[in-house]
Order: C-alpha cells, then sequence, then structure tokens
C-alpha cells in the first residue's frame, strides 16, 4: 500500500487541525508535492540544514517539525541565510517539509499536555479556551430516519463534548410542506399539503468540520430539500487552547520542585522567581513563549507556571504570589518531537519514522 505525503499531513492535521493556529503563524505543508509517495519520515524540532543533511542521510523524503521554517514572506530563494538554503536544499532533494506549529498548542493532546505528561500533572484541563470554535447544527428528521442521519453526523465528527462521544438532543414534532410541481418529494405528492412527524435534532461540532458535517447530513437526510440551522457557537470548547494547569501527586516545597522540574525535563538550569516558605502543588505549563499567560495562571490559583522566553519585566508580574520557571523555549518543547513519533508511527506501518539526533537548540549554556 502506498502512503502519499498528504496522507501523512491529513492524519496529523487530525490531531491539531490548521483551523486552529493563530493568524501569525504558517503551519502546513512548506514544500513537496502532496501526492509524493512516502518513503520514511524524519521528526524535529526545528528544520534546519542540519535536519535536512540527517533526512538525506537515512533516505527520508518528509520532514515533520514543530516550528514552520518560512514563518515570514520570502521575496527570493538566493540562499543568503539559513532559512533559504534549508528550502533551497529541501528542494533540491525532493524533500517535503510539514510544520504543526500553534495549531498543535492549542489541542489538548498536544504540547502542553506532553509538558504536563513528563510532569505527572493529575486533573489535567486546558488553561485558556480557545473561543469561537464550535458549531451547532440543528436539523429537521422524519422519526424513521433519525437513527441513520444521527449515525453518519457522529461518524462525520459531530457530537463530542470531553469525554463523551454520540451526543445530541432531539424533539418530536410536526413538519408541514406542500411539493411543488417541480419537486421530487420523498413523502407526499405535487400541490398536495402534507404533515410528518418530524424529530428536531440538534448536534455541536468543530467549526472547522462543517463542510464534512454539512455533506454527512445531505447524504444520509431522505429529503430533497433539508431544513436546517448553522448557530457559531461562544461555548468553551475543552479540547482547543493554550496551556494546561493540573496538579502535582503531591505538594513540593520551591527547592523540591526545581530539582524535580530540572529531572523530569532533563535541563541543564533554569531561571525563576522565589515564592519563599510556600508549597507548589498546582501547576500551569505553556510550551515556548508563554509570558501571556501569567495573569490567567494568577487568576486560576497556580503555584507556578513554567513556560520558556520570560522577559527580564516579565518576572515581576507574578508578585511574589506564583513561582515563573523559565526552562528555555527549546526545552519546553523538544518532547513535541514525541508526540509526532507516536501518532506517525502508530498510525503508518510501510516507512520507517526517525528521531532526528541533530541537537537544534540555538542556545548554549555555561555554568
Amino acid at each position: 500500500m502506498i502512503t502519499r505525503v498528504k496522507d501523512v499531513t491529513d492524519h496529523l492535521e487530525q490531531l491539531a487541525p490548521l483551523r486552529y493556529q493563530e493568524s501569525y503563524d504558517n503551519a502546513g505543508l512548506l514544500t513537496g508535492n502532496p501526492n509524493d509517495e512516502v518513503r520514511s519520515v524524519l521528526i524535529a524540532l526545528d528544520c534546519t540544514e542540519e535536519v535536512v543533511d540527517d533526512a538525506i542521510a537515512k533516505g527520508c523524503n518528509l520532514i515533520v517539525a514543530h516550528h514552520p521554517i518560512i514563518f515570514k514572506g520570502l521575496k527570493s530563494l538566493t540562499g543568503k541565510n539559513y532559512v533559504e538554503r534549508t528550502i533551497i536544499k529541501a528542494i533540491q532533494n525532493n524533500i517535503a517539509i510539514y510544520a504543526s506549529h500553534t495549531n498543535l498548542d492549542s489541542v489538548v493532546d498536544g504540547v502542553n499536555t506532553k509538558i504536563a505528561d513528563k510532569l505527572d500533572l493529575q486533573k489535567q484541563r486546558i488553561l485558556v479556551n480557545k473561543p469561537q470554535t464550535l458549531m451547532q447544527l440543528v436539523t429537521f428528521v422524519p422519526v424513521g430516519q433519525t437513527e441513520q442521519v444521527l449515525a453518519a453526523l457522529h461518524q462525520a465528527g459531530a457530537g463530542n463534548i470531553g469525554q463523551y462521544s454520540d451526543c445530541s438532543f432531539s424533539t418530536t414534532g410536526t413538519g408541514r410542506f406542500t411539493p411543488s410541481e417541480l419537486a421530487n418529494p420523498t413523502i407526499g405528492g405535487a400541490n398536495k399539503p402534507e404533515q410528518v412527524q418530524e424529530n428536531r435534532i440538534e448536534v455541536i461540532f468543530p467549526a472547522y468540520l462543517q463542510g464534512k458535517i454539512m455533506a454527512a447530513l445531505q447524504a444520509a437526510h431522505p429529503y430533497e430539500e433539508v431544513a436546517h440551522y448553522l448557530y457559531n457557537l461562544e461555548n468553551q470548547n475543552q479540547e482547543v487552547g493554550i496551556g494546561i494547569i493540573g496538579e502535582l501527586r503531591e505538594a513540593m516545597h520551591e527547592e523540591e520542585f526545581l530539582a524535580y522540574l530540572k529531572e523530569k525535563m532533563e535541563l541543564q538550569g533554569l531561571r525563576y522567581t522565589t515564592v519563599g516558605n510556600r508549597s507548589i502543588k498546582k501547576v500551569a505549563v505553556c510550551g515556548g513563549a508563554g509570558s501571556f499567560l501569567i495573569k490567567d495562571a494568577l487568576r486560576q490559583g497556580a503555584d507556578a507556571l513554567v513556560t520558556g522566553d520570560l522577559k527580564y519585566h516579565e518576572f515581576f508580574d507574578a508578585e511574589g504570589r506564583m513561582m515563573l520557571a523559565d526552562i528555555g523555549h527549546y526545552e519546553s518543547e523538544v518532547f513535541t518531537k514525541e508526540i509526532f513519533y507516536d501518532t506517525i508511527s502508530k498510525k503508518f506501518a510501510n516507512f520507517a519514522v526517525y528521531l532526528t539526533k541533530v541537537n537544534t537548540n540555538p542556545i548554549r549554556y555555561t555554568f
């Protein structure tokens, strides 16, 4: 069985839909033909020249990375900087590059859950839910065909709420209509008023699935014309948002927590603020640069926020009420590679998947 680049990227987008990336981001397929057959895949945090060299050496023609190598617009490809040189080398060697960035930051099984799992946090939930990611469909179906329509909608992805699937609500009423001479009604005849016992069905679904949901509705519904309403919802999506907050199994003293953090995240060092003699129990995490979550973490009673890229003045923002632990951008996201490796390896068995051994962290430490 042939697996194409598009098969792999479509699978990754089931985990982290591109619709969830931030407006400034550039996730997705950056180089390569989506219809090319995949020989093998190389997983990396960043795509650099050295990573492309690693892909060439391993015979990989698809690189899956967290950070997009193309972030801003390119007006030329002359090799004048590392971005252009990386792209040129990938194209010359027919290597596709795919990035899953802020969209992977924004899903419940993404970057931040990986950090929370590394720290063995319990009672995990999203710190800040992403708004306007849910829609509601209301439609009307003859009572006898209700189950077939619901089954099709659930198969297309409707009706998942947290840990519950196949969720819907229905009420029974009377539908009335009069077909014209040009109509082809499933029930009734031309110019004859008709009454049918129908169920009003209501389901919630992720907004990015609208096209798929509507196609499933049209295919499964018995009527020529399908009456329906679509609503944008302000409901919090429990599966989509930034950051994770949870609890340690046991409260730890500040120094104990710092040692624990260094061990679990395999750190050479970190920067942090002190909280005195208070213990650490509730912990918020955000991969990459997470200073924008300081107020949210405080508001939700976090004892510590673990993230990266904090600026000097941002350390004051915790006001001594919460530890800020800056473990570094690379260090907070490096285990993201495991997410890609696991999800691709479990789905596809007809090609090899490698984790690059290239350390793409541009920062070095001395103590």
